[in-house]
């Protein structure tokens, strides 16, 4: 690869991935070349036409192999965005996908419901920590903890908040029993849980079902046992009065049933399903005034 430009490297690897069935095979051959060369996609396109550094081949030839063997590109160049914010990611942690962003912003609209106060905030499953830590940032005066039964995921979120400077408490457990186990009740329960059937975690592309943790993936025989056991606990969670709010992101098909499992376990709430772009039906949410 000595004297080769920066531009051949880029389209021979693009054209690599291209082979490899890599969805956006240019973008993803860009995104390796910055981070190995860390420069921005400006500073890439000014050096353009230099020899690729020699010193830098074998980090990129290998990160190259790993994507065209279908290793997340974020697992490979450690990061993420998500909400306008640079999150750390790594193959403890779910990637944090774009259609979360609307869970965020269907939890913020909330705001007018809390006025006056500073509530209570529960994100359930956190992984990366990107839901809690966006919360935390976002609503001003918000208490934030985050719970997961992960230590190294934990861990990857803890240092995401320390980074993005967000006071969040995080709790190791499973779903609600750390707040159960401190009598914990927040105002808003907020999860994105595992959600795919167990026999269906087998049929993902590789992508997913060889590198992202099984545990933030399978979510039980028809991959809603989460809601479940959150849904059923509301009553219990919840303070006894005043406002209150939970929502859910969801697998598709899922939203008519989660939407009901809310309206059971708390009579006379109020309820709705907010669709993606795609017109799946993606958060869930329930609200009592």
């Amino acid at each position: 690869m000595a004297g080769t430009t920066l531009r051949e490297v880029l389209m021979g690897a693009s054209r690599f991935f291209d082979s490899q069935g890599i969805r956006s095979p240019l973008f993803n051959a860009e995104a390796l070349v910055q981070h190995v060369l860390g420069v921005d996609k400006a500073r890439m396109l000014m050096v353009w036409n230099d020899p690729f550094p020699v010193e830098k081949v074998a980090e990129f030839e290998s990160l190259v192999r790993r994507r065209g063997a279908q290793e997340p590109l974020q697992y490979l160049i450690g990061s993420t965005e998500f909400y306008g914010r640079e999150f750390v990611v790594s193959p403890s942690v779910l990637i944090p996908r774009p259609e979360t962003e609307l869970l965020i912003e269907e939890v913020l609209k909330q705001r007018d419901l809390f006025a006056g106060r500073a509530p209570v905030i529960a994100d359930i499953g956190t992984g990366s920590g990107a839901i809690a830590i966006t919360l935390a940032l976002e609503w001003a005066g918000a208490k934030v903890y985050a719970v997961d039964l992960s230590k190294e995921a934990l861990a990857v979120a803890a240092g995401n908040a320390e980074r993005l400077q967000a006071h969040v408490e995080f709790l190791e457990g499973d779903l609600i029993s750390p707040l159960l186990e401190r009598g914990i009740r927040p105002d808003l329960l907020i999860s994105n849980p595992p959600y795919i059937p167990t026999d269906d975690c087998e049929e993902l592309d590789a992508e997913v079902r060889d590198h992202e943790p099984r545990l933030a993936l399978d979510g039980g025989p028809d991959g809603m046992y989460p809601y479940r056991i959150l849904s059923q606990a509301l009553p219990t969670l919840w303070p006894a009065s005043g406002p209150a709010y939970v929502a859910y992101e969801v697998g598709i098909h899922q939203d008519i049933y989660v939407q009901r499992m809310i309206a059971k376990a708390v009579p006379c709430v109020e309820t709705g399903i907010l669709p993606d772009w795609q017109g799946i039906g993606r958060v869930i949410w329930g609200r009592r005034k």
